[in-house]
């Protein structure tokens, strides 16, 4: 069992590593100013220059496939890329992507969506979180009633990521109430901002903050129906199961740059006449901060092995995301306690870290849910204990 990364791997690995050293870094101190001040970390444009840098170092479009121009990559390498980019704080992330679902697209959608939004002409969300429908997507109720050759849309949305930002929303609404979302009473609609729905920002205790979507009346063609009528929830499932890799991937990234953080500090800071890494209290909390890292990383890589390999990804990557979430947490917990009350302080990024990387437990699947997904799969014999070695 040869548990070495590939040349490729780690060529692209390196590749990344270097740009993020290169052009993202020095932009952390500027970054943490700016959040201070409660303003953006980068605003559009400047995220748009360090995408088209990154172009040049040859990274566009990670998962979009080769005929859109985009780079296709199997999913532990894009598990590598996502813990490299986690190194640093900087809001970055490559260009030339687009929800994995709107491939799903007629050729007429893919014009006016789909290929405006990897080029970056084009901001997207994707809404199916409501008031009332957080861990139990299926209890959606913002409906679309059928009216002529439009459908009309009444509802809201809520915790939409880029919801303040984007001209159109990929929109889960209840078509037929009789059937339920999950037996293909729920439709997937393309919306356009322009066609009346609206935003409200909502404020969070991470930087930025996701938005509510107020839809009253909104008109929709019935040609901006993405996939099927009924398949809304399907569609759904998912774009959510692909951030089941790629959250705690970056996670890793995070655990991985503040732990060697703590370590810096612990070798240099001293206290009563010897440097803190001298004290059994700090070398435990390094030592287990370490061995859950590197278990979170072969979880989450396993995940993404699970991917390539065509099999059924869903129980690897609720266990990845769930131990990743937490390792997480626990690190970074564990890295401002080592520092003091300087971790405590906005002039260091470790209680950014500590805000941010809560939402890691709740988003895309809460930690209650991975843990019914992956209770269920055993209790009801859709798996074995051990996986594809048992």
């Amino acid at each position: 069992m040869d548990f070495a990364l590939s040349d490729e791997e780690r060529a692209v690995r390196d590749t990344v590593r270097a740009f993020v050293t290169r052009e993202v870094l020095p932009l952390e101190q500027e970054v943490l100013r700016r959040e201070r001040a409660h303003r953006p970390g980068l605003d559009r444009s400047e995220l748009r220059e360090l995408q088209l840098k990154a172009k040049k170092f040859g990274f566009w479009g990670l998962a979009t496939p080769e005929e859109y121009g985009g780079m296709d990559l199997p999913a532990v390498m894009q598990s590598l890329i996502w813990t490299e980019l986690g190194r640093s704080f900087v809001p970055f992330r490559f260009g030339g992507e687009a929800d994995n679902i709107l491939f799903h697209a007629t050729e007429e959608q893919k014009r006016e969506f789909l290929i405006p939004t990897i080029e970056g002409e084009r901001i997207s969300c994707f809404a199916i979180t409501e008031p009332g429908a957080g861990s139990d997507a299926a209890n959606i109720k913002l409906r679309a009633r059928r009216d002529g050759d439009d459908w009309v849309l009444d509802g809201e949305k809520t915790f939409i990521t880029n919801g303040n930002d984007a001209d159109f929303a990929i929109v889960v609404a209840v078509t037929d109430p009789e059937k339920g979302a999950r037996r293909g009473g729920a439709t997937a609609f393309l919306v356009d901002r322009a066609m009346g729905w609206r935003s409200e920002f909502i404020q969070t205790m991470g930087e930025g903050g996701p938005a509510s979507l107020i839809f009253d009346g909104v008109r929709v063609p019935h040609r901006n129906i993405l996939g099927e009528i009924g398949q809304g929830f399907t569609l759904g499932m998912e774009w959510i199961g692909k951030g089941r890799y790629t959250i705690p991937s970056h996670a890793v990234g995070i655990a991985e740059r503040a732990l060697q953080m703590a370590i810096d500090h612990a070798n240099t800071r001293e206290t009563f006449g010897a440097p803190i890494a001298t004290n059994q209290a700090i070398q435990w909390m390094i030592a287990d901060s370490e061995t859950e890292l590197e278990a979170a990383r072969w979880l989450i890589l396993r995940s993404a092995w699970t991917v390539d390999q065509g099999l059924d990804p869903r129980h690897a990557s609720s266990m990845g995301k769930l131990y990743g979430a937490g390792m997480v947490n626990r690190v970074v917990d564990r890295v401002l306690q080592i520092h003091g009350g300087m971790g405590y302080t906005r002039e260091l990024p470790i209680e950014r870290w500590y805000r941010q990387v809560r939402l890691y437990r709740i988003f895309e699947g809460t930690d209650e849910m991975q843990r019914l997904i992956i209770s269920r799969d055993l209790l009801r014999g859709y798996t074995k204990i051990g996986g594809h070695l048992a």
